[in-house]
């Protein structure tokens, strides 16, 4: 009895630890990947000019990191990750430039586009030299496995200045009106509300909003003939700022009510509200 006893047992213990070699057989892990190599066909500087904006500025390459694993090689669904930032950065800038690539192993860009980069994504200044760096990160999408990241290049690059996405305010002033601003809805704010010109495209105010009410700009005082507003429908903006046009819908304040900085910026078509 005590021998069939122990047969049973170690059948039990004989299977489980079948089923448990075959669980770790089935798993799928990493063997190897390498980085991959960044390179293109420019060598410290990008060439931009506005008269040359449609023709190619630059052609980035990069290798596949060869993703290989305990059930084979995986070169198929390898996301890339391209990012330009601003030398220096790390990386770690918000405003940084990010694209995501499926399977490519290059991509061409014209000057136009660079340039948009530079202006409207990094925000850099027109007419001045600035370095930027690039890289790329791959990864295997869904497999939770450590991306690989590139080498970085550094290039140096002189945005050209070009045409604001919103034209701005002919009057050179703007106001902003609403209930969510002191005034209430009036097509003639107090000076407290008239915005400060930093620059012909660029245009700040520090004023108190009440939470979840609107707000609209106004470039003419005394009249209700123009405003800029969001984009999109009444209060449907990202309240910490949004894309606007003339003629747009009612933009919503924040959560919270307080006292916020915001900033106009009609050469990239984008306003933004900072906590004071």
């Amino acid at each position: 009895m005590k021998n069939i006893i122990k047969l049973f047992f170690g059948s039990i213990i004989l299977a489980g630890t079948l089923l448990s070699c075959e669980k770790d057989e089935n798993k799928v892990f990493l063997e190897d990947a390498a980085a991959p190599v960044l390179s293109s066909d420019k060598a410290g500087t990008i060439p931009l000019a506005f008269v040359n904006q449609g023709e190619k500025g630059i052609t980035f390459n990069w290798t596949n990191p060869e993703y290989k694993f305990t059930t084979g090689a995986n070169s198929q669904d390898v996301t890339y990750l391209f990012e330009m930032d601003t030398t220096g950065a790390n990386f770690t800038n918000p405003k940084k430039k990010q694209l995501s690539i499926a399977n490519e192993l290059s991509r061409t860009f014209t000057q136009a586009e660079i340039n948009d980069f530079l202006l409207n994504q990094l925000e850099l200044t027109a007419g001045k030299p600035h370095s930027v760096e690039f890289r790329v990160r791959a990864s295997v999408a869904g497999s939770g496995i450590t991306e690989r990241v590139s080498n970085v290049l550094i290039y140096n690059v002189t945005p050209y200045a070009i045409p604001p996405k919103v034209n701005p305010p002919a009057s050179g002033a703007l106001y902003v009106t609403g209930n969510a601003v002191p005034s209430d809805w009036t097509n003639s704010p107090p000076t407290t509300q008239k915005f400060k010109v930093v620059t012909p495209t660029l245009y700040e105010l520090t004023v108190p909003l009440v939470a979840g009410n609107s707000y609209l700009f106004l470039p003419d005082f005394g009249s209700w003939d123009a405003k800029f507003g969001f984009t999109g429908a009444n209060n449907a903006n990202n309240v910490d700022g949004d894309d606007f046009k003339f003629g747009g819908g009612d933009i919503k304040a924040p959560a919270t009510s307080g006292n916020y900085k915001i900033q106009v910026n009609f050469q990239t078509g984008k306003f933004s509200v900072t906590k004071q």
